[in-house]
């Protein structure tokens, strides 16, 4: 049976259960569960604290997990990401007081406060800085403003909370972070079991990102409408009853679908519809 570590709590957990949900694999109801078994499809899920799974996945006691990328380097844990998941998306940078530093050229003999020391000591090493760091759990904000620390490494999404708090993000991005599978190094890797659940998550990754698009066609304006929508291989074309006519059916980016109905619509084209995919396997 597959041992798989999920996320039980904060911005990972309901997309990692959602999209594990998507893929045809039961989830807890409670959220007091922390052990799961899913006996048709071979799976028992663990519900663990998100900076922990790395950790619990490099002992081997679990086969694979779903965590975020910067959790899984801060660990330091014999693990590595095989599946980007697209959710929980975030950029890592450094911010300070204004007139404090530019960048990390300028942290020399500072401390800065983070609650990802890993990433943070790794970084700074690869820049030759010599700076001091201090592990804070929780927000990070207010370690300037109590003497802590002259600068602070966190996670920043729109740099509101930053803002308000008199701070303005210096340097280039340390590092972006996503969910992620991950696997322990050295796992096999073409673990049948593994893989399936891998084509899984991929196939409600790609049924997200398409549309099914169908429309009728004039015959002569085809060749111009396939350029428009030429699938994954090709389009699937039929006659109509009325002669000059056919039906076409293709997988389009869902990003693209409205400018693209319009563009048939401008070709000729006619009912043109499109429809959401739920699951697929390419």
């Amino acid at each position: 049976m597959l041992r798989i570590a999920v996320p039980n709590k904060g911005s990972l957990s309901g997309p990692a259960m959602a999209m594990l949900h998507e893929a045809g694999y039961q989830q807890r109801k409670e959220s007091k569960e922390l052990v799961l078994v899913d006996p048709s499809n071979e799976v028992e899920f663990f519900y663990l604290r998100p900076r922990d799974i790395a950790i619990y996945v490099s002992s081997g006691k679990l086969d694979i997990g779903i965590t975020g990328r910067d959790l899984l380097l801060d660990s330091g844990a014999d693990s590595e990401e095989i599946l980007q998941l697209g959710f929980a998306r975030s950029t890592f940078r450094y911010a300070t007081k204004p007139g404090t530093a530019a960048g990390p050229e300028d942290f020399d003999g500072m401390t800065i406060a983070t609650s990802y020391e890993g990433i943070v000591a790794n970084h700074l090493d690869k820049a030759g800085v010599k700076a001091s760091v201090v592990h804070l759990d929780g927000a990070v904000e207010t370690a300037i403003e109590l003497g802590v620390a002259q600068i602070i490494a966190d996670v920043v999404e729109t740099g509101t909370s930053l803002r308000n708090a008199g701070l303005e993000v210096i340097g280039e991005p340390i590092m972006t972070s996503e969910a992620v599978v991950i696997r322990r190094h050295g796992a096999p890797a073409d673990d049948p079991k593994v893989q399936q659940f891998l084509r899984r998550l991929q196939g409600v990754l790609v049924a997200r990102s398409y549309v099914m698009m169908d429309y009728d066609c004039r015959v002569e304006h085809l060749e111009r409408a396939v350029a428009l929508t030429p699938g994954l291989e090709s389009p699937t074309i039929s006659p109509l009853h009325h002669e000059g006519w056919v039906a076409v059916r293709s997988m389009v980016a869902a990003k693209e679908a409205q400018r693209i109905m319009d563009d048939l619509y401008e070709l000729g084209a006619r009912a043109i519809l499109t429809t959401a995919i739920h699951a697929c396997r390419l």
